[in-house]
């Protein structure tokens, strides 16, 4: 090598050497963790715990960790720290006696590019609170929680036992019917309108939302959480991710946009109404969050959680049932017993089905559908017993660990509905049943989802008798996304 040439691979090996340096000693010094935070995994540069993480089975890897780090543990995924929250006793302390804390939400660049910090899900502070607010006292004026609601969540369970008979015992993926089923009656809610089954578009949109939830939380999305400014200009799977979201939001807004033209002020037909009502309240002041933005996100989020998480627990309930058709027919004998088939099952049965409402609730507890809750974020620097946490850090309440929790339930990681009966067979409601979460950030639709859960699930069950197709045996195999749902299967509804 001629010493000229010498000198350029010395210059770039130098450059080369510099930058893997700096940026190893930038990673370092932006990640280290302060004193007397919580114990984990070792963790390697750039990457952190993803060498120790499967992210299909993330929710089972950080019970693991629990048994090895405690009930309080850190993991780093990318350039995140998150601490880790186990077992019922540690996520009640922290979310509901340290709640206030605890109640932010995090400034992730891929959930932020999506939806900025807006609406009910990713905001945080005065704007989070005068939003829920909002949004509870519409929904319960519109019927949320009260029995003025129940007759539309009978017209779409009619819709659906309709549905399902044309199907006429052959076999068939419920996903789609349950989808459309469970969305209508949150469209009805903030639309005013209820979508036909056979509306191809609408089933298109569905659609999308299943595909977000199936690609959401993957390794694609934490790439771009710690190199945003480079994956924006890049190809892979989030795009797809990022074009999904952008037609359900496009949808959302030509639904704000046709209330806009035509809604009377003093007679709101449903959540969209009520919040342009407020804007006019609120335009002059400039601390206000009642702004278009904020109403489509608001929108949207209402939308979304009502849509895919109550379809995808239905979809898990009735796998369960085919899976286990013993179970299935204490429940019909217990419906056919109190309800009889000449009337359609209510909200005020529930306490005179208490098998039927333990099924429902071990569907929820064991189809563990958010795994590991919804991020969080501390809201000022804090220590949660004996660890300090810096403001900022990431805070995840695993619900896997409260749902099979060893020392609240009998037989956790068992299809096993007594865990909701006692003795005499009387229903009994579990401390560590939060399938909703808890504290300051619980789901605000969850009396909605127990009307809607209970209803559903009782008429199919009066109507119809589910079993898998012949000679398939049912699978409970799951695909983790932003969701923990079934893979995709196949039953046959045969009428009673």
């Amino acid at each position: 090598m001629d010493p000229e040439h010498f000198y350029e691979w010395i210059d770039i090996t130098s450059v080369l050497l510099f930058l893997c340096v700096f940026i190893l000693l930038s990673d370092y010094l932006r990640n280290k963790p302060p004193k007397d935070f919580p114990p984990g995994p070792w963790s390697l540069p750039i990457i952190g715990d993803l060498h120790h993480i499967d992210q299909t089975r993330i929710h089972l890897q950080l019970a693991k960790f629990a048994e090895k780090y405690g009930n309080v543990l850190s993991v780093r995924i990318f350039g995140a720290r998150f601490v880790v929250l186990n077992g019922y006793k540690q996520v009640k302390q922290v979310y509901v006696l340290q709640g206030e804390n605890f109640a932010d939400r995090p400034n992730i660049p891929f959930i932020y590019d999506i939806f900025g910090d807006n609406g009910l899900g990713a905001s945080s502070g005065y704007k989070w609170k005068q939003q829920r607010r909002f949004a509870l006292s519409t929904l319960r004026n519109f019927g949320l929680g009260k029995k003025s609601l129940e007759p539309s969540i009978h017209l779409e369970c009619c819709f659906l036992n309709e549905a399902i008979s044309n199907e006429q015992g052959r076999p068939f993926d419920p996903h789609i019917l349950l989808n459309n089923a469970v969305s209508n009656v949150i469209c009805v809610l903030v639309f005013g309108i209820r979508f036909e089954y056979s509306d191809n578009e609408f089933q298109s949109l569905l659609q999308k939302i299943t595909d977000v939830a199936i690609l959401g939380g993957n390794f694609w999305d934490q790439l771009y959480n710690i190199f945003p400014w480079i994956m924006k200009r890049v190809p892979g799977p989030h795009k797809k991710i990022f074009a999904l979201w952008k037609e359900v939001i496009n949808f959302v807004r030509e639904k704000v946009h046709a209330h806009r033209l035509d809604y009377d002020a003093s007679n709101p037909r449903d959540f969209i109404d009520c919040f342009l009502v407020e804007m006019e309240k609120w335009q002059h002041d400039k601390a206000s969050s009642f702004d278009m933005e904020n109403l489509c996100s608001s929108t949207l989020d209402l939308f979304v959680a009502g849509t895919e998480t109550l379809s995808t627990t239905l979809y898990w309930g009735l796998l369960y049932m085919i899976k286990y058709p013993e179970i299935q027919v204490k429940v019909q004998e217990e419906i056919d017993r109190v309800v009889d088939r000449t009337r359609k099952p209510s909200y005020s049965d529930r306490d005179k089905l208490p098998y039927t409402n333990a099924v429902i609730h071990e569907i929820q507890r064991f189809g563990n559908i958010v795994p590991l809750n919804m991020v969080r974020a501390a809201a000022e620097d804090t220590h949660i017993g004996k660890y300090s946490i810096p403001k900022g850090t990431l805070v995840i309440g695993s619900l896997t660990s409260v749902l099979f929790d060893e020392s609240e339930w009998e037989t956790p990681h068992s299809f096993n509905p007594n865990h909701f009966l006692d003795a005499e067979g009387t229903f009994r409601r579990r401390d560590a049943f939060l399938p909703f979460s808890l504290g300051s950030r619980v789901c605000l639709g969850e009396q909605l989802a127990r009307m809607e859960l209970f209803l559903f699930f009782s008429f199919l069950l009066q109507r119809f008798t589910f079993s898998s197709p012949a000679d398939v045996e049912p699978s409970l195999d799951f695909r983790m996304g932003t969701t923990r749902s079934p893979q995709p299967y196949k039953l046959c509804a045969v009428p009673r």
